[in-house]
C-alpha cells in the first residue's frame, strides 16, 4: 500500500534556507523573515514568526542565492496550510503559482 508521501507528483527537497516574504495584496506592508524548510516543483513549506496566516493569502517569496552563478529564487505563492508550531510561530504550506 502506498503511503501519502509516495503519492506526491514531485519530491520535496530539504533546504532550511532563510527567505524574505511579503504580502502580494499589501505592498506597503513590511516584509518578514521566514525559513524555507522544504521545496518542490509546486510548493514550499515555510516557518514564520507569526501566530497564523490566513488561508488564501498571496505571498511574494525571495530566497537569496549564496552563489553568483545561481540566481536568487523569486516566487509568487498562495497559503494553503497553516499549522501552529510553537509560541507565536507557524509552519505554512504554500502553492507556487509563478517562479521568476
Amino acid at each position: 500500500m502506498l503511503g501519502y508521501d509516495d503519492k506526491r507528483n514531485f519530491y520535496r527537497m530539504m533546504v532550511n534556507s532563510p527567505c524574505e516574504v511579503s504580502l502580494s495584496d499589501n505592498p506597503s506592508a513590511t516584509p518578514f523573515a521566514a525559513v524555507c524548510r522544504d521545496i518542490s516543483a509546486t510548493g514550499m513549506s515555510l516557518e514564520v514568526e507569526l501566530s497564523s496566516l490566513e488561508l488564501g493569502t498571496l505571498l511574494d517569496i525571495t530566497i537569496d542565492s549564496s552563489n553568483d552563478q545561481i540566481p536568487s529564487l523569486e516566487a509568487k505563492a498562495k497559503v494553503v496550510r497553516c499549522d501552529a508550531s510553537g509560541d507565536n510561530a507557524c509552519l505554512i504550506g504554500v502553492e507556487i503559482s509563478e517562479m521568476k
